[in-house]
C-alpha cells in the first residue's frame, strides 16, 4: 500500500467534484447496483478517501443514525459507501479507509453499524465487526417493522455500551434501503 494517502473530511468540506468522483467510484465498484438513495445515505457525515498520487482509489463514509436496542436509543456511527476501484483491490485500501472510519466511530459514537454485502462479510468480521444474530427491524412512520431480509448482514462494532447481539436491533427510518 506504499504511496497511499488517506484524507478524512466532513461532507461540508468536500469539493463537489471530489464528491462526484467518489459517487462514480461507488457506481463502478458496485457494478451499477448503487442507487441515488445509497449515495444520499453516505452524505452528511465524515468521508475517508484513499489516494494513490492524484488518483482516488477508495472511499467510505460514516454518518450518524439512531439504533434502538435494549430499551435505549443509541448514537451509531453507520458506515456507508465503502468502495475500492476494481484495479486497486487487494492492496489494503479498503482496510485503510475502514481504519479511518473506525477511528471516528470509536471516538464519537456508542457503537458502529453497517450492512455488509455478501462479498464483504469476512472483511468486516476480520476487522472485529460482529454479526448481529438477533432480529433486525426498522422504526417506520407507522411503527416497528421486521426486516428479515437484512438478518445476517448487519454488523456492529461495540464501543461504549454493552450489546446483546442476539437481541432485537431497530434502525431509524430512511428512504431506500433502511439498513
Amino acid at each position: 500500500m506504499g504511496g497511499t494517502v488517506i484524507t478524512v473530511r466532513h461532507t461540508s468540506d468536500v469539493d463537489p467534484q471530489l464528491l462526484e468522483a467518489a459517487r462514480e467510484l461507488c457506481d463502478d465498484a458496485f457494478d451499477g447496483d448503487f442507487s441515488d438513495h445509497d449515495w444520499d445515505h453516505a452524505l452528511g457525515g465524515v468521508h475517508a478517501f484513499a489516494w494513490e498520487g492524484d488518483d482516488l482509489v477508495g472511499h467510505g463514509s460514516v454518518v450518524q443514525r439512531r439504533l434502538l436496542h435494549g430499551g435505549r436509543a443509541l448514537r451509531a456511527g453507520y458506515v456507508e459507501a465503502v468502495a475500492v476501484r476494481a484495479d486497486r483491490r487487494g492492496r489494503g485500501h479498503g482496510a485503510a479507509v475502514m481504519a479511518a472510519l473506525e477511528r471516528v466511530v470509536r471516538r464519537a459514537y456508542d457503537l458502529g453499524a453497517l450492512s455488509a454485502s455478501e462479498d464483504a462479510l469476512d472483511f468486516y468480521a476480520g476487522r472485529g465487526w460482529v454479526l448481529w444474530r438477533g432480529p433486525s427491524s426498522v422504526l417506520t412512520p407507522s411503527g416497528i417493522v421486521r426486516t428479515e431480509d437484512d438478518d445476517g448482514g448487519v454488523y456492529v462494532l461495540p464501543v461504549a455500551v454493552p450489546l446483546d447481539v442476539d437481541g432485537e436491533l431497530v434502525c431509524d427510518w430512511r428512504d431506500g434501503d433502511v439498513w
